[in-house]
């Protein structure tokens, strides 16, 4: 029988968990390298994971593998006395302690196993590269919150336990640790508690030693009640085992224990970085914390050793820097001892202005910047966001609109891209509210404009209005960026209260405006809202032309955003024409644009449009693929305006593919999520009296932006059409109950009940027209009908008992709103939908 490898490694106290990728990971580069250096922060599970991949090597090592461990080790000169005694090794008289340390080890291959390293990191480097050197078959696995940066040395960064997603699955790493050893304490927890041990293990960043203290709490609490006490973490974790090394029997001491082997201004730094609430760069630590005792040029140094000792993450790059909660929890303590917390956080709001500034004039103002570079803003403006609103709590607790209002006109509501309208208001109403005798007007008035563009995505449209013209007329006359933006606001919000004589010379003194300060941005959006108030108008011509300049000056620009905005506004122009192909491939244009930038709510609205052009065009697939995307969209960010257009767009596939019901209940459902955003004009026939504006969508537009503004006409038409075809067909009374019934559902049911049915069979299905006919009048079919028969004007006259000329301006408008330049084009039109002309 052979004899079995040496070793010295100790069971193990309690069950394995997880892990299982690291452990084959570690045995695999034992087998590659001599020297392993597994770091992270205390607590995060080093010498367990150690011991459990060496346990797993000990055929692969036929000298043994052993284990030294160095926690008790006090000084450096014992680090080989610790060694030899493991090994067995005595010390003889004129030799080397290490000498003979390396005899032993130069037979067979062996591990050797450190544990715990950092406070004697130095001493540890210098002997391990000594055997290393002089024992060719010896391999050393070493574990330390700091590198020992040798020569032979690989460094592997231990990760912490998988975290469970916010929803879904619940068998994630942490979360198997924490049942394990809620189990060992005596705690049998129940499906019911899942939802709350994936809170606590996300709160505890996965950091095993913490879940495991949190863990013995159960036999007091409730997995929900440690959750809710986590931030009081280091008073609550503090049951470790009573034969846990003294650093590992509380939170607390785990964290001090790394602290305390830190140098004085390493401990300045880190308490300091306590300030940031999100990641961040070298530039934003230098800005914010170089402050006596340390200087901007030591930043980089002192922040690289804290990366080195696993106090500070980071990723591969080192671009970006992070602090795990714990780690930042305990230098925020510090940092409120140290008396230095209103200084840096003065500090953090000051470059906080001054970053998102830059960001946003790089994004959006300044001209011939390349879109990477533009992109690139957007995107670090938007890794901002948990600090920016942390800095803007500093700055109403500490009384400092000047600087709060400054970050929010820079970092929130202009932006197009991203931002919730509810925080914008809320931020901006809340610095607002404070004392603004020392603050500039013009301040106040950029910050009035940021609360205009809040307002009008939050619905509000008549505060929208009234804040924006306050906020235009305290504006200076040299702002004209903040000026056309307002213009362009007002725009949109005039054209959703249905009034574009209003909104027009908005439009245009924005394009004059941005014309003459050369600004691309705003001429395209300018030119955007032209071709919307065109198109209300139902000229169509004027429309069609002002959204191709809209794109032209939006793709010099460069800016995703602007180019699918103008995109999408062509597609409107096209599908009010009748030209599905057109309007879907335009609406395509946007799509990967708005993937590109993350803007799920402008995608949202983009898929909806596509979907309801699919159905008109019974590509009846696509049209629920997109309408089914758009709603999901329309869940995740909670938007009911897009909820709505996902229904209307329901509607209009379920009329489509036969089922009347089903869109008369989708139509219902989108008047009663409309309702329960504001402004609802009432249409002549509604059953309930209110359903134009819920149902503009159903004609082929949408609200939330000039390109989706239509007229009150065309929306009452629409709905007056489908009313009447389910009156036709089904019958007043089940009509009526079928729209009551549709107004009491769920907007998630009523999409439900569309995307879920079976399509009718081939054949059975309505064919829905093209959505223009609604631009022209009773007048102007009766017109169009009687081209068809190839009769003069005076002809026509004469039938209708109006004048030549009468007949001549109906023709004349009927091109405009068509786009047709003959009347042959009209005759032909309207042979092919008599229903349009009759």
């Amino acid at each position: 029988m052979s004899e079995l490898p040496r070793h010295n490694l100790p069971a193990e106290p309690n069950r394995f968990v997880g892990r299982e990728r690291d452990v084959g990971d570690l045995r695999r580069l034992m087998g590659e390298t001599r020297v392993v250096t597994l770091c992270g922060v205390g607590g995060i599970g080093k010498t367990r994971l150690a011991l459990r991949a060496a346990a797993g090597l000990l055929s692969s090592y036929p000298g043994g593998v052993w284990l030294a461990e160095l926690a008790g080790v006090g000084r450096p000169e014992l680090v080989e006395r610790e060694l030899a005694g493991v090994l067995g090794v005595r010390e003889e008289a004129g030799r080397p302690l290490l000498d003979t340390v390396a005899a032993r080890l130069r037979g067979q291959p062996c591990l050797l196993l450190l544990d715990n390293c950092e406070h004697l990191v130095e001493r540890c480097a210098e002997v391990v590269a000594a055997l290393i050197a002089a024992c060719p078959p010896l391999s050393v696995m070493a574990t330390s919150r700091e590198p020992l940066r040798i020569a032979s040395e690989l460094v592997w960064r231990v990760p912490p336990l998988e975290l469970p997603p916010v929803t879904g699955r619940s068998d994630a790493e942490s979360v198997r640790l924490f049942l394990d050893r809620a189990a060992a304490a005596g705690t049998r927890l129940g499906p019911g508690s899942l939802p709350d041990v994936a809170r606590l293990c996300r709160a505890l960043d996965g950091l095993p030693l913490a879940i495991e203290l949190a863990a013995a709490r159960t036999s007091l609490l409730s997995p929900g009640q440690i959750a809710d006490r986590v931030d009081d973490r280091f008073a609550l974790l503090t049951t470790g085992g009573r034969t846990a090394p003294a650093r590992q029997r509380t939170l607390l001491c785990t964290v001090e224990w790394s602290h305390d082997l830190l140098s004085a201004k390493e401990q300045v730094l880190l308490r300091r970085l306590a300030v940031f609430a999100g990641p961040f760069d070298l530039d934003l630590a230098e800005q914010v914390c170089a402050e006596p005792p340390i200087s901007e040029v030591e930043i980089v140094d002192l922040l690289g050793g804290l990366v080195d000792k696993s106090l500070v993450l980071c990723d591969e790059g080192r671009a970006r820097y992070w602090l795990l909660e714990t780690i930042k929890r305990y230098a925020a303590e510090r940092l409120d001892t140290a008396s230095e917390r209103e200084i840096l956080r003065e500090r953090h709001l000051d470059a906080l202005c001054e970053l998102q500034e830059h960001h946003f004039a790089t994004e959006l103002v300044e001209p011939g910047v390349p879109w990477e570079g533009r992109l690139e803003a957007l995107t670090t403006s938007r890794s901002l966001a948990d600090d920016q609103r942390v800095a803007l709590g500093w700055a109403a607790e500490s009384g400092n609109p000047a600087l709060g209002l400054r970050l929010c006109a820079a970092g929130t509501a202009l932006l197009p891209v991203g931002g919730n309208p509810a925080e914008i208001v809320a931020w901006t109403e809340r610095l607002l509210a404070l004392d603004l005798s020392e603050v500039p007007g013009e301040l106040i008035a950029r910050a009035e404009a940021c609360l205009a563009y809040g307002l009008e995505a939050r619905d509000e449209l008549d505060r929208s209005l009234e804040v924006a013209g306050r906020s235009l007329a305290r504006l200076p006359p040299g702002d004209a960026f903040t000026r056309c933006v307002l213009h362009s606001v007002i725009v949109v919000v005039l054209l959703r209260m249905g009034r574009p004589d209003e909104a027009l010379p908005h439009a245009q003194e924005c394009l004059d405006l941005a014309t003459r300060s050369g600004d691309t941005w705003n001429q395209a959006a300018g030119l955007a809202g032209l071709s919307a108030v065109a198109l209300t108008r139902g000229r169509l011509r004027e429309a069609q032309r002002h959204g191709e300049e809209a794109l032209a000056r939006a793709r010099e620009h460069g800016h995703r955003w602007i180019m699918a905005r103008t995109a999408a506004q062509l597609g409107s122009v096209a599908e009010a024409r009748g030209d599905l192909v057109t309007a879907r491939s335009r609406y395509e244009l946007a799509v990967p644009w708005l993937r590109e930038l993350g803007g799920d709510l402008e995608l949202a609205r983009c898929l909806a449009r596509i979907g309801r052009v699919a159905a008109m065009s019974h590509d009846f697939g696509v049209a629920r693929e997109r309408l089914a995307a758009s709603r999901a969209l329309a869940g995740e960010t909670g938007q009911r305006q897009d909820m709505a257009r996902c229904l209307a767009g329901l509607s209009v596939l379920a009329e489509c593919e036969g089922d009347l019901a089903g869109a008369v209940l989708a139509a219902a459902a989108a008047t009663t999520v409309r309702d329960s955003i504001g402004r609802r004009p009432a249409a002549p026939g509604d059953p309930s009296g209110r359903h134009s504006a819920a149902l503009r969508d159903l004609n082929g537009r949408h609200s939330a932006a000039p390109g989706d503004s239509i007229g009150r006409h065309s929306a009452t038409a629409r709905i007056e059409e489908l009313l009447g075809r389910a009156r036709a067909r089904l019958g007043e009374g089940r009509t009526t109950s079928l729209w009551s019934r549709g107004r009491a559902m769920d907007s998630d049911d009523a999409a439900r009940h569309v995307l879920e049915s079976e399509p009718l069979a081939a054949g059975t299905h309505a064919v829905t027209e093209p959505v223009r006919h609604s631009l022209l009048t009773a007048r102007e079919r009766e017109v169009a009908g009687l081209l068809t028969r190839g009769l003069s004007n005076r002809a026509i006259a004469e039938e209708l008992v109006i004048s030549p000329a009468t007949v001549a301006r109906h023709i004349a408008n009927i091109m405009e709103k068509l786009g047709y330049t003959s009347r042959a084009q009209i005759a032909v039109w309207a042979a092919e939908h008599p229903r349009a002309s009759a």
